[in-house]
C-alpha cells in the first residue's frame, strides 16, 4: 500500500477516529477523508490539526462519493453511536446498523476492503464466554440497544453472499487514551479519575453489587488505543498488500487479552501522576446495575493465528503514558 491510497476515516472527530488519522499521518498517509459530524464544536481540536484532503458530513457522506467519483482504496469505519445509556434503540439502528450497512454495501459495490468497529458490549454479561467465535454470535444476548446494535450488524454481515474482497469487524474492548476529552460521562475510568486527583485528590470507584466481586475487583480488558491503531494499520497493509486471505475475513476480538481491576487502573493514575492512591468507593447508579459487566477478557487466538504478533501496552504503560504525556500536558495525540 503506497502514501497516495485513498482512505476513509468515519468517526474521524471521536476519540479512536481522530487517534486512527493520528497514526495513519504518522505512518505517511494523508490523502485521508475524515468522516463525522463536524459540528460538535469540542471536538474540532480532535482534527483540525490533522493531514487529510477532505472533511465530509456524515449524512452527505454517499452523495459526496457519487458525485466526486473518487477512487477509495480503503475503509475503515468507526464512526458509531456509542452511548450505552441511551436506550432509544431507533436512534442506534439508524446510525450503528443502517449505515454501517449502507458502507459495506458500497465497498461491495466499489471492491473496497473494509475494516469496521464491533464492540465487546456484544457479549452481554458474559454467559457464552469472550471468543470470536462465529458460531456463538447468533448466541450473544448484549445489554443495552448499542450493544444488542453493533451485534445484529456482526450477525448481518456474517449472513452476506456478497461482500468486500477483504473485511474485518473488531470487538474493541475496554479501550483507552487521548481525545477523549468530549465523552463525558463514556470517558474511559481514567480520564474521570484524573479529574477526580485534580479536583478532590480522591477516586470514586463504583462497589460491586454482586457477592463474587470485591469492590473496585470488577474486571475488564482495558486496552490502549495507540494498540488498537496499530492493529487495524496492519490489517489494512496486509489485505491490500496481498498477505490478508478471504478465510481470515471476519471478527476478530481486540483486547490485551488479560483482565484487570478498575482498582489496577485506579492506582496506575495516580502513579502516572506521582501520587498515592486515594480510593473510596460509591453506590452504582441504579440505571447501569442490572446492565453491568462485571468481567470482560478479550481471547486474542485468532488475531494472533491471523499472523499478529507485537506485544500490547500492559495497562501500567499504557496508563503511564496517557496520563503523563496527554491528560497532565493537556494534549491531544
Amino acid at each position: 500500500m503506497n502514501h497516495q491510497s485513498t482512505i476513509i476515516v468515519t468517526g474521524a472527530a471521536g476519540f479512536i477516529g481522530s487517534c486512527m488519522v493520528q497514526y495513519l499521518n504518522e505512518q505517511g498517509f494523508e490523502n485521508l477523508i475524515l468522516v463525522d459530524d463536524f459540528g460538535v464544536e469540542e471536538k474540532r481540536k480532535n482534527w483540525e490539526s490533522k493531514k487529510f484532503i477532505q472533511i465530509v458530513e456524515r449524512y452527505n457522506l454517499f452523495d459526496w462519493l457519487e458525485k466526486n467519483n473518487s477512487q477509495i482504496d480503503f475503509v475503515i469505519h468507526l464512526g458509531a453511536r456509542t452511548d450505552t445509556t441511551e436506550f432509544n434503540y431507533a436512534i442506534h439502528e439508524e446510525l450503528n446498523l443502517q449505515y454501517s450497512k449502507d458502507i459495506w454495501n458500497y465497498c461491495v459495490e466499489k471492491n473496497i476492503p473494509l475494516i469496521y468497529a464491533s464492540s465487546a458490549a456484544t457479549y452481554g454479561s458474559g454467559e457464552f464466554g469472550y471468543d470470536d467465535d462465529h458460531a456463538v454470535i447468533e448466541k450473544l444476548q448484549p445489554l443495552n440497544p448499542y450493544g444488542i446494535s453493533k451485534n445484529e450488524f456482526d450477525k448481518w454481515a456474517l449472513h452476506q453472499q456478497n461482500h468486500p474482497p477483504f473485511w474485518t469487524g473488531l470487538k474493541f474492548f475496554n479501550i483507552y487514551g487521548p481525545n477523549e476529552y468530549h465523552k463525558g460521562r463514556m470517558a474511559s475510568v481514567i480520564w474521570h479519575s484524573f479529574n477526580q486527583i485534580k479536583k478532590d485528590g480522591v477516586v470514586k470507584l463504583f462497589k460491586s453489587h454482586r457477592p463474587d466481586f470485591k469492590d473496585g475487583e470488577q474486571l475488564r480488558d482495558f486496552v490502549y488505543v495507540k494498540d488498537l491503531v496499530k492493529v487495524i494499520d496492519w490489517m489494512m497493509q496486509e489485505m491490500v498488500n496481498g498477505q490478508w486471505s478471504m478465510v481470515k475475513n471476519g471478527i476478530y476480538n481486540l483486547g490485551t487479552g488479560k483482565a484487570r481491576s478498575f482498582y489496577d487502573l485506579a492506582s496506575a493514575t495516580f502513579k502516572g501522576l506521582d501520587l498515592k492512591p486515594n480510593i473510596i468507593f460509591i453506590d452504582m447508579p441504579e440505571d447501569i446495575r442490572d446492565k453491568y459487566q462485571y468481567f470482560t477478557e478479550a481471547n486474542m487466538k485468532k488475531l494472533h493465528d491471523a499472523g499478529y504478533t507485537d506485544s500490547f501496552y500492559t495497562l501500567e504503560e499504557g496508563v503511564d503514558d496517557y496520563v503523563r504525556n496527554y491528560l497532565r500536558a493537556d494534549r491531544i495525540w
